[in-house]
C-alpha cells in the first residue's frame, strides 16, 4: 500500500465533518469515499425509524430507543446526540477497529458530538461544512421534501446557532457546488496524509539509505 493510501503510522487518521442539516455533508462524505482509497465513512446507530429508500447496516444502524439507552449505559458511544428528537451516535469500538488496521475514518456528526469527541483528548483532523449562504440552505432543506415546515422552520433555527462553532475547527468547506466541494475535501485528506506524523516511518526507511550508503 502507498503512502499517498493511508498512515505509516499504523493507524488511521480519524476526521470530523460537521455542518448544519441540509448543507450536503453526509452526500459530500459518500463522494469522498467512493473515490479516495482506504478512507471510510462510519456508519451511526440511531433511535429514528428508516425514511424511504434507507436500509438498516448501510445507511445507519436502526435500533429502538432502549436499545440505544442501553448503549449510553455501557459507554459504547465515542459520541452521540439528540438530533431534533431522535438520538444518533457512533460506536467506539467499531471506528478503533477501523483505525486500527490503518484505514482513515469520517464521522459525520454535529458540532455537539464532535465537542464530545475533542474532550476526549482524542487526536482529528476538523472539518467544517458551510452552505453558500442562509437562503440557499432554506431552499435546499425544503427541496428535499423530507421535514415539516415546522421541522424546516427548526433545522433553520438551530444552524443558525452552529454556523458560529466554524472557528472550533481546522478546515472550512463550502458546498457552493457538489464536485468542486468534494475535491476540495479529498485535497484535505490527503494533504493530511502527508503530515511528519504519517509518513515517519517511510520517511525513517528512506534516511536510513543514506546513513548505510
Amino acid at each position: 500500500m502507498s503512502s499517498s493510501e493511508t498512515s505509516q503510522t499504523g493507524r488511521g487518521l480519524l476526521f470530523i465533518v460537521s455542518a448544519p442539516s441540509g448543507t450536503g455533508k453526509t452526500t459530500l462524505v459518500e463522494r469522498l469515499v467512493q473515490g479516495l482509497p482506504n478512507v471510510h465513512k462510519s456508519l451511526s446507530y440511531t433511535s429514528r425509524s428508516p425514511r424511504a429508500g434507507e436500509r438498516d447496516g448501510v445507511d445507519y444502524n436502526f435500533v429502538n430507543r432502549e436499545r440505544f439507552d442501553t448503549m449510553i449505559r455501557d459507554g459504547a458511544f465515542l459520541e452521540w446526540a439528540d438530533v431534533f428528537g431522535n438520538c444518533y451516535g457512533t460506536s467506539a469500538s467499531d471506528t478503533d477497529a477501523v483505525l486500527a488496521r490503518g484505514d482513515d475514518v469520517v464521522l459525520v456528526i454535529d458540532v455537539q458530538g464532535a465537542r464530545q469527541v475533542r474532550s476526549r483528548g482524542i487526536e482529528t483532523v476538523d472539518i467544517f461544512v458551510l452552505p453558500p449562504s442562509a437562503s440557499i440552505l432554506a431552499q435546499r432543506l425544503r427541496g428535499r421534501s423530507q421535514d415539516s415546515d415546522d421541522q424546516i422552520r427548526q433545522r433553520l433555527e438551530t444552524a443558525c446557532r452552529e454556523v458560529g462553532e466554524f472557528a472550533q475547527y481546522e478546515h472550512i468547506v463550502v458546498n457552493d457546488e457538489l464536485e468542486t466541494a468534494v475535491s476540495r475535501l479529498a485535497a484535505i485528506v490527503m494533504a493530511e496524509r502527508t503530515r511528519v506524523r504519517c509518513m515517519r516511518g517511510e520517511a525513517d526507511a528512506i534516511i536510513k539509505t543514506f546513513k548505510n550508503g
